[in-house]
């Protein structure tokens, strides 16, 4: 999910109350984590699978851009075409066919997580290029109308984001059913576009779901790399009203964070969020709407070389499931 864009547009550039608090809560949470990243980015990680993947640890080190924001590629913007089917293919050993339609899981008989209910936003709509007039139609977010949804980013080679999430969220249903909890997804490659981001909103509030995560991949400018978790601010104008949600959720982006960093050996954004992960904004609709704990993440930046090596490898794609899942578990069992 780029920042630029229709529906996605630039963090606004005042500190969030939350950060301070958020980033020394986040370094309470997982040292240890951290720590390993460290020993990981010296010495090397886990075999890539040979999939021609750079380290996971192999993150840059030059400075984040300035204080006005990330590269303004526009990587959202409708294209109105599909990939080029000369690009190379991702890795989607794994992967899952979508089902006739967005479907609830049936709870498992048991286990840590039975009569929880967690909703899988897949950010985006493989089929949105296709469908320009309908996503740029514009909703109600709250605090201001914006697009129903957007194309989302691709990597350099075409690669569409809007596959990377829905691949990334059958993973993650597919880990958290072991669990013992009810899925959602709010769209499974079934419909023509969309849904917009109101709508997105309303399906984990009408779940009554116990946790939400919508799944992104960033379209920023090369160099820029990492995973950053986007966090709700406190709103309460329109039919937006987090206040309620604004705790929870910081909760739930601090635990996905620090396992997402153990679990897949990624670092945190280096051009958003202060080297902690963890961003808070008020623009976006699937956050401004919910009613329930909820949190967005932006896996790395598709549009940076090393970043999308990792993106397009089925063996990372499983570990970022992987540190997600035990994120959402650890939330939910307090």
């Amino acid at each position: 999910m780029s920042y630029t864009g229709p529906g996605f547009d630039p963090p606004r550039p005042r500190r969030s109350r939350l950060r301070r608090p958020l980033t020394v809560a986040l370094a309470a949470l997982v040292p240890g984590a951290l720590l390993g990243w460290g020993v990981y980015a010296a010495v090397g990680g886990p075999d890539d699978g040979g999939d021609g993947a750079d380290r996971a640890g192999s993150v840059r080190t030059s400075p984040a851009p300035s204080s006005s924001g990330p590269a303004t590629t526009d990587a959202k913007k409708p294209t109105g075409s599909s990939p080029s089917p000369t690009a190379k293919s991702p890795d989607t050993t794994g992967t899952t066919k979508p089902s006739a339609s967005a479907s609830t899981s049936v709870p498992a008989a048991s286990g840590p997580l039975k009569g929880k209910v967690v909703v899988i936003d897949p950010g985006h709509n493989p089929a949105n290029f296709q469908h320009t007039t309908e996503i740029n139609r514009k909703v109600n977010v709250g605090t201001h109308w914006k697009e129903c949804d957007t194309t989302g980013t691709a990597t350099n080679a075409g690669w569409p984001e809007a596959k990377f999430t829905l691949d990334v969220a059958h993973r993650l249903r597919t880990l958290l059913e072991k669990q013992g909890a009810t899925v959602k997804l709010t769209q499974d490659g079934d419909r023509a576009y969309g849904p917009c981001v109101d709508e997105r909103a309303r399906i984990g509030n009408e779940a009554k779901a116990d946790a939400a995560i919508s799944i992104h991949a960033d379209g920023s400018g090369s160099g820029n790399r990492g995973f950053h978790v986007i966090l709700p601010g406190s709103v309460h104008e329109g039919d937006a009203d987090t206040r309620a949600i604004v705790a929870p959720s910081a909760e739930l982006g601090q635990r996905i964070a620090g396992n997402f960093v153990r679990v897949t050996g990624s670092a945190p954004s280096n051009y958003v969020g202060d080297g902690t992960g963890l961003v808070t904004r008020t623009d976006l609709g699937g956050l401004n709407l919910s009613t329930v704990p909820k949190v967005f993440i932006e896996c790395g930046n598709m549009r940076d070389s090393t970043d999308a090596a990792l993106l397009t490898s089925g063996d990372w794609r499983q570990k970022a499931a992987q540190g997600m899942s035990e994120g959402i578990v650890s939330f939910l069992r307090g």
